[in-house]
């Protein structure tokens, strides 16, 4: 089994996947849309991706404010989630995405990626710090119930 891991921007949508023992996750791609309301395009790669690594469930990055409110990019993840869930069939799980994309940017910093070429990864990496806390969730609540 795979989890697939996915962060919901305006014009990008960063892909990162589990190995196969849900221990790890790593980032495949950024899927880029011309327009913020074109989708098709974008779900049917997501779905080409969930056939080629065999995923069998989706965790979206959920944009909650600092102060923990709903703004705007929540209600338009939440309308993602629906249309995925639609076509693939598949669980979507919503997991707090905070920030990740902070996290990501840092991680680039201390790595020596120049500002400017900061933007090719930074949907890919948060979409790995999405997925990663929600493995590192179910490997916890594993251990406890143990």
């Amino acid at each position: 089994m795979r989890i697939m891991g996915l962060d919901f921007g305006s014009k990008t949508v960063g892909v990162a996947v589990s190995d196969e023992l849900l221990l790890t996750a790593q980032g495949v791609e950024i899927v880029r849309r011309k327009s913020e309301d074109k989708l098709r395009q974008t779900c049917a790669r997501i779905e080409e991706l969930i056939e080629e690594y065999q995923v069998e469930k989706l965790v979206l990055g959920l944009p909650k404010m600092m102060n923990n409110t709903e703004g705007e990019r929540v209600e338009k993840t939440k309308a993602f989630r629906e249309m995925l869930s639609r076509r693939t069939g598949l669980e979507v799980v919503l997991w707090d995405e905070r920030l990740t994309t902070v996290s990501a940017d840092r991680i680039m910093m201390e790595a020596g990626i120049r500002r400017e070429h900061r933007k090719d990864y930074v949907d890919k990496i948060a979409a790995v710090f999405i997925l990663q806390g929600y493995l590192d969730y179910l490997a916890n609540r594993k251990a406890s119930e143990e």
